[in-house]
C-alpha cells in the first residue's frame, strides 16, 4: 500500500515525523481525509484531533487549530498548541473548561466574546479527545 510522509508540528516541537497509510484531520470546514497522491491543499484548522493511520495503528493527537499544507507526497501540520491524546490532561480540560464559560457569561466586550469562545472551543476539544479514549460520550 503506497504511504504519504506526515509531519505534525508544535511551536515547541515535532509530535510525529513518518510514512503513514492516511491522515485525518480538522479542517476549518469539516473533517479532511487525506490520502497518498492526494491534490495539492492548504487549509486552516479548528481545535480537534489528528488521526495519523500507519500499519502499526493509529496516532491521535490533539491540535489547537492551525494550518495543514497537503502536497501528493507529504502533509505537513502546524499547530500553536499539539499534545499526544494520552498526554492530555482532563482536569486541566475542565478547568479551562469553566473558566471560559464563567469569562463568557461575564463579559460584555466583542472581544472578549471571541477570544473566550476560542478558548472554550479548544477545551472542548480535548474532552472530546480524552471521552473518545476512554469510550464516554460527553
Amino acid at each position: 500500500m503506497p504511504t504519504i510522509q506526515v509531519d505534525v508540528v508544535s511551536a515547541t516541537e515535532s509530535l510525529y515525523s513518518g510514512e503513514a497509510n492516511c491522515v485525518f484531520a480538522p479542517a476549518s470546514t469539516g473533517e479532511l481525509g487525506i490520502y497518498p497522491k492526494h491534490v495539492a491543499l492548504l487549509s486552516t484548522l479548528k481545535p480537534g484531533e489528528v488521526r495519523v493511520e500507519t500499519e502499526k495503528g493509529v496516532e491521535s493527537i490533539y491540535v489547537s487549530g492551525g494550518i495543514v499544507e497537503v502536497q501528493p507526497d507529504v502533509v505537513t501540520i502546524f499547530s500553536d498548541t499539539a499534545i499526544r491524546a494520552h498526554d492530555l490532561d482532563e482536569s486541566k480540560a475542565l478547568e479551562a473548561k469553566q473558566r471560559a464559560e464563567e469569562a463568557m457569561a461575564n463579559s460584555d466586550n466583542g472581544h472578549d466574546v471571541v477570544t473566550t469562545q476560542a478558548a472554550l472551543a479548544e477545551a472542548m476539544a480535548q474532552l472530546q479527545m480524552i471521552s473518545k479514549m476512554r469510550g464516554k460520550k460527553i
